[in-house]
């Protein structure tokens, strides 16, 4: 199997070099940049597998902006991308996840745990190939088609754009039609077992996917938020009411 290559973003070199250093142990090819404008440059001639991103970063960028165009191009929509930050406010981490980034980290930081998130973000992409070859290929709701062949998801139509995460996301809830999970177990299942992050990333997400795929999100019919008990996927061409 060929190396991962990472990318770090990063302007403190003590914490670049260190991370470095154990993502080298750990297998992984290492590319370093000190600012955004760096990191652009160099991914115009080196594939990245996985971006670690700061997000105050020197010069005319920081590490949303950089996110913002990383997620917009073709080459990198669905590249996975881990934030790691001294910003801790609870609206930086959900800025970072709206962005479509699958992981927020605050420093100061346990590198163990880092490397366990990575490891999470890779084991779900190759969850995800697999979905290419195990499973039915289409998963039909009312106007809403899953293909997970294509990993595509059409609506009313029309070809939407997820990230790798709210593909699956929506496929795990498809697949379990009526299903309640509560964020706990919804973390457990699409982020990995080792995750260490808070429920609010998982209604940041479905807050995502439902801008997407909701003719209005703010009555959603295929993602249901059932109260105090967590969410559920519905097919509303079942419903007699709809």
């Amino acid at each position: 199997m060929a190396k991962k290559t990472i990318m770090i973003v990063e302007d403190d070199p003590a914490i670049s070099e260190m991370l470095s250093i154990n993502l080298s142990k750990e297998g992984y090819d290492v590319l370093s940049a000190g600012s955004a404008d760096e990191a652009l440059k160099i991914v115009e001639e080196k594939d990245v597998d996985f971006f670690i991103v700061d997000i105050m970063l020197p010069g005319s960028m920081d590490g949303f902006d950089l996110i913002r165009i990383l997620k917009s191009s073709e080459a990198h929509k669905a590249t996975p991308v881990l934030i790691l930050s001294a910003k801790d406010d609870a609206a930086d981490k959900v800025a970072g996840l709206e962005l479509g980034s699958d992981d927020y980290v605050t420093k100061p930081f346990n590198v163990r745990e880092l490397l366990a998130r990575i490891k999470s973000i890779f084991r779900r992409q190759t969850t995800a190939s697999q979905m290419k070859e195990e499973g039915p290929k289409k998963i039909t709701a009312k106007d809403l088609i899953i293909n997970t062949e294509r990993l595509e998801v059409w609506v009313r139509g029309e070809l939407v754009s997820l990230t790798p995460l709210e593909f699956d996301l929506l496929v795990f809830l498809a697949k379990n039609e009526g299903k309640v999970f509560n964020r706990d177990v919804l973390l457990d299942k699409l982020w990995g077992y080792d995750y260490y992050g808070d429920t609010r990333t998982v209604d940041v997400h479905i807050r995502r996917l439902r801008t997407k795929i909701e003719e209005d999100p703010s009555n959603p019919k295929y993602i249901i938020t059932v109260r105090g008990k967590g969410y559920k996927f519905r097919d509303p061409g079942k419903d007699k009411n709809d």
